[in-house]
């Protein structure tokens, strides 16, 4: 599979692409995000959530482990790094294969619960305001995605 690359100016750019892919997935797509602190995690979120019909605030996870939206197409949005060295299974195969769109940060932390297909995001902090938003699309479903997206 290819790794395709995308670079951000602004927040409105890093939303608009989290935007455009949102209404190229389907429900019990599961996308993982990693960044550093700061790097722009929320502002992605934001702008899927958006694209799913979202119309709520969109915000970190961190001490809820998963927030979930009510959209055209849900979004629930997690952040397992609370879950670091715990073998808890908070119920993963419920959102992964439900009918919604589910995003996981701090991934590496579940490891043994992702689904095999889903789509890698990271998010590279270059200054204060360019990011670079690498895809890493896992599966063939995935794959097609990016390729429209990057059309």
């Amino acid at each position: 599979m290819s790794t395709y690359i995308f670079e951000s100016n602004t927040e409105e750019e890093t939303r608009r692409l989290a935007n455009k892919l949102a209404i190229l997935l389907s429900p019990g797509d599961v996308l993982t995000l990693e960044g550093d602190l700061g790097a722009g995690k929320t502002t992605f979120t934001k702008g899927l959530g958006a694209g799913l019909g979202v119309t709520r605030t969109i915000n970190s996870p961190t001490f809820t482990i998963v927030k979930e939206y009510v959209g055209e197409i849900p979004l629930y949005h997690m952040d397992v790094y609370r879950l670091e060295d715990s073998e808890e299974d908070i119920g993963f195969d419920e959102y992964f294969n439900g009918d919604g769109i589910t995003v996981v940060e701090w991934a590496q932390f579940i490891e043994e619960f992702l689904p095999a297909e889903r789509l890698e995001i990271q998010i590279k902090r270059i200054d204060e305001h360019t990011r670079k938003i690498i895809f890493h699309p896992i599966g063939d479903h995935f794959d097609s995605v990016c390729k429209e997206l990057y059309s």
